[in-house]
């Protein structure tokens, strides 16, 4: 399973004490089906968080409707999508695109974690 950024809705985003938070009021998640080749999308509330975030980015004003970036953790980078789950220590950064922003929103730190909310709400069957 995992976070397609491409049209997620981010709420807000709060830096306080080297702690970002990317509130995703609606994260589209692609889940994939053990054994087959199809797949079924969903939406789900959830938190990126970063810790460890020394510098303060320009942070954009919500809400925001994600076009697609990177979300680097140690030596990997996942472009325009988030694993579920993600947790890991170390190097993280992400270099997110909204709506309506010509530049990239970037952030790094020293920790990444993906917190989910509430129940994923089905949305449709992809073939």
């Amino acid at each position: 399973m995992s976070i397609d950024l491409k049209g997620s809705e981010i709420s807000s985003i709060d830096l306080e004490d080297g702690r970002l938070s990317l509130h995703f009021s609606r994260a589209y998640l692609v889940k994939t089906m053990t054994g087959s080749s199809e797949r079924t999308r969903w939406h789900q509330a959830g938190d990126l968080v970063i810790e460890g975030v020394e510098e303060a980015p320009m942070i954009p004003s919500g809400p925001l409707v994600c076009l697609g970036g990177d979300i680097e953790e140690n030596i990997f980078t996942y472009r325009d999508m988030v694993p579920v789950p993600l947790e890991s220590r170390g190097h993280a950064r992400c270099a997110l695109m909204f709506e309506g922003f010509s530049d990239p929103f970037v952030a790094q730190g020293t920790t990444v974690k993906l917190e989910m909310h509430d129940t994923p709400r089905y949305i449709e069957h992809l073939r």
